[in-house]
């Protein structure tokens, strides 16, 4: 008599189904290289054979037992290398589940131990115990049902609600879409505070600066970041009337925001993040420039530069820059421009930093002119007026395509109608975030809501190459990428014009770039691309639009947790193609990068190029590519690897600034003490370049000195 149920783990009972123990000996036959899918299906048949002769139809085994039972019948049918493959991956799976238990989540969700380590340190509700008290799903339904309940403030009865709450969970729980992490943590508590981060203005008085301190400690506790501009504070030495003193300058108060964000930890969760943000006509800028060449200054900021048009057409004709006043926009001195240029490519060569905003291009974009921009997020996807946020979410368009590596037009190989039914359900999504968040002070809650900005962006696009079989650094991977970013924001633009009608327009509609175009539009903005941080981390994708790593890499996250991970799609293509052994996966653990291993086959070289095997032009056309359709900006880092120069750094700017990127960031391997990603030996690949102690004699070029009356009179 046949076995008619089975008891999972968790003591549920279950119709049996052979075709889960045949699929199951099909991944243990691929793992060692096998080919033949009869293979699985006569083992599968001699493990249900062997498990009838143990039960009878009124026996109700476990999953251990059919998994005794699969491990004998491959041992019987000769299968014994398959077996140990088999036998290797219940110990693994076993020790998962221990350390799940560990951490005190219930994997209701079938996620990997990294996702879940994520989840848990971050994510998770805890009691006052610190104890866990809602699992992945809950996690998401929490999330779902707070932000469908704005439908309610717009008419939807109950019945529409709840469609619009599973809408919401599914695309959730299928990880086709992930807001950021506050909306993950705070949707449906007490805090409700929604937003990823803020641009708080800075004036030049004593007062406004320390409620700038205030604004961003609360902003920091509910688990935002921030982003200011010190463009407009008092050049160091400068008079200050009301004290008959001189002016300490910006970087002597970026400190004070620096001290108090490394003393608030945001929920227990996090530490804050700033944007520093300086006009590269500032009297400070070198010093700004350079302050974090030294270890332990402003720990807690990125910071960049912003510049504008006139100084890099300065640039490009060795000519000269004029550095002004803060204060009524006086003239100071004048330097030669390139030799300024110098000096951010260098320090961003040995340290990192500066990053760099392009604000003239930043502000050609703007929707609502009549606030300029001078800073961002502090990531820098989101440039925004004082007083703004960021609402931010990604689509998961690796989830959008299938494996395949055929000869297909890659555009039939794309699912566009599920992609158009997400970016329309995710605009939906960051409307609602909009409408039901939490602001932590009233200036920022008025501003957000008058403008409405939405920053839905990507994650995964480099696993989704990597399953159609393109390579990063190809033409076709641009065009797609050009396609697939035109393709979101279209679709985003067309939901926010149905919802300006139904909803009503932003309050700023009339004074936008919109009012001439559309009768109505809901958002100013509808599309941005973050980093994505932790939450590809949670999807088991690759990051933002960035390429892939390496193809085993360590990420160290949330105050030192280390977490490993392999690429699936490259294990994948290995076992398809009959060539993956444990043996040459250790060696790709050891070196990061593929690329000289004569074993593998030219074709999957050449598709699995990662981080460091691409040089920096092509950082820079896919940054471009995605910017092109892109509202906001896009996040990215030009990785370059140890033994890059510092005349690489400079190319990579001026080409950012040709081909209208809003921003760039550059990070050469090794040039920090530590670093969020490491990959098995490839930080040593390349002779490395011996450090430059002193910068670049930038003090030769400051000639013309112009001190301004008002800066002679103060020295006087």
């Amino acid at each position: 008599m046949a076995v008619k149920k089975i008891m999972k783990r968790d003591g549920k009972i279950m119709d049996f189904d052979q075709q889960k123990i045949t699929d199951a000996i099909w991944k243990a036959v691929q793992a060692v290289g096998g080919t033949d899918k009869k293979e699985a299906d006569h083992v599968s048949d001699k493990a249900i054979e062997i498990l009838h002769s143990r039960f009878n139809d009124t026996d109700t085994p476990n999953v251990e037992d059919i998994q005794d039972c699969v491990e004998k019948a491959l041992i019987e049918t000769g299968h014994a290398t398959t077996a140990k493959a088999y036998i290797l991956y219940r110990h693994r799976k076993g020790v998962e589940r221990e350390m799940k238990h560990m951490l005190g989540v219930k994997d209701d969700l079938k996620l990997s131990l990294n996702s879940i380590q994520v989840l848990e340190r971050r994510y998770l509700q805890k009691d006052e115990n610190a104890k866990v008290v809602e699992t992945p799903s809950h996690l998401f339904r929490r999330v779902a049902k707070y932000l469908a309940s704005a439908e309610k403030i717009f008419g939807a009865d109950d019945e529409t609600t709840k469609y619009y709450e599973d809408a919401f969970h599914e695309i959730m729980t299928g990880f086709e879409f992930v807001p950021n992490s506050p909306t993950l943590m705070n949707a449906g508590t007490e805090l409700g505070q929604l937003s990823a981060c803020f641009v708080i203005g800075i004036p030049d008085d004593i007062e406004g600066i320390f409620d700038a301190v205030k604004y961003a400690a609360i902003i920091h506790k509910t688990g935002g970041g921030t982003g200011f501009c010190f463009s407009y504070l008092r050049q160091k030495g400068d008079f200050v009337k009301s004290t008959a003193g001189v002016a300490s300058g910006p970087l002597s108060f970026m400190s004070a925001f620096d001290n108090a964000t490394n003393i608030i930890k945001q929920g227990g969760r996090r530490r804050g993040a700033n944007m520093g943000v300086m006009h590269v006509w500032h009297p400070d800028i070198e010093e700004f420039i350079t302050a974090k060449q030294t270890p332990g200054v402003l720990e807690n900021f990125n910071v960049s530069v912003a510049i504008d048009d006139e100084f890099m057409s300065a640039v490009e004709n060795d000519g000269d820059y004029i550095i002004k006043s803060p204060r009524g926009m006086k003239p100071v001195r004048t330097i030669k421009a390139r030799s300024l240029f110098k000096l951010i490519a260098y320090s961003a060569w040995k340290s990192g930093e500066p990053g760099v905003l392009f604000i003239d291009e930043i502000n050609r974009e703007n929707p609502t002119p009549k606030y300029p921009i001078n800073s961002t997020n502090p990531c820098g996807e989101v440039p925004a007026p004082d007083f703004e946020s960021c609402n931010l979410g990604s689509i998961n368009v690796a989830k959008f395509v299938e494996f395949d590596w055929s000869k297909t037009d890659w555009k039939k190989k794309i699912n566009w109608a599920r992609m158009r039914y997400v970016a329309r359900l995710a605009t939906q999504f960051l409307d609602n975030v909009v409408e039901l968040n939490k602001y932590p002070i009233e200036r920022i809650r008025e501003m957000t809501q008058k403008h409405r900005r939405l920053g839905l962006g990507v994650m995964g696009f480099a696993k989704l190459l990597a399953k159609i079989g393109v390579p990063y650094d190809s033409q076709m991977a641009y065009d797609i990428g050009e396609e697939i970013m035109r393709f979101i924001t279209t679709e985003a633009r067309k939901m926010s014009h149905e919802m300006g009608r139904a909803r009503g327009s932003f309050p700023g509609f009339a004074d936008s770039i919109w009012a001439g175009k559309y009768d109505a539009m809901r958002n100013s903005t509808v599309t941005s691309i973050a980093p994505t941080g932790t939450i590809s981390m949670i999807a088991e994708t690759s990051s933002g639009i960035e390429p892939l790593f390496a193809l085993s890499y360590v990420k160290t996250v949330m105050d030192g947790t280390r977490l490993y991970y392999n690429d699936d799609v490259f294990e994948h293509i290995l076992k398809v193609r009959g060539i993956y052994s444990q043996e040459l996966m250790q060696k790709v653990v050891d070196s990061g990068s593929v690329q000289g291993f004569d074993e593998i086959p030219e074709d999957i070289r050449r598709v699995f190029v990662i981080s460091y095997d691409i040089k920096s032009d092509v950082h820079v056309k896919m940054q471009s590519a995605f910017q092109k359709h892109t509202d906001l900006a896009v996040s990215k880092t030009v990785n370059l690897p140890n033994n890059a120069t510092v005349e690489d750094v400079e190319n990579a700017y001026l080409m950012a600034w040709k081909t209208k990127c809003k921003g760039i960031t550059i990070y050469r391997d090794g040039s920090r003490g530590e670093q969020v990603l490491t990959a098995g030996k490839k930080a040593k690949i390349g002779p490395a370049m011996p450090v430059q102690e002193k910068n670049p004699d930038y003090a030769m070029d400051k000639e013309k000195v112009q001190p301004s009356t008002e800066t002679a009179e103060v020295v006087a």
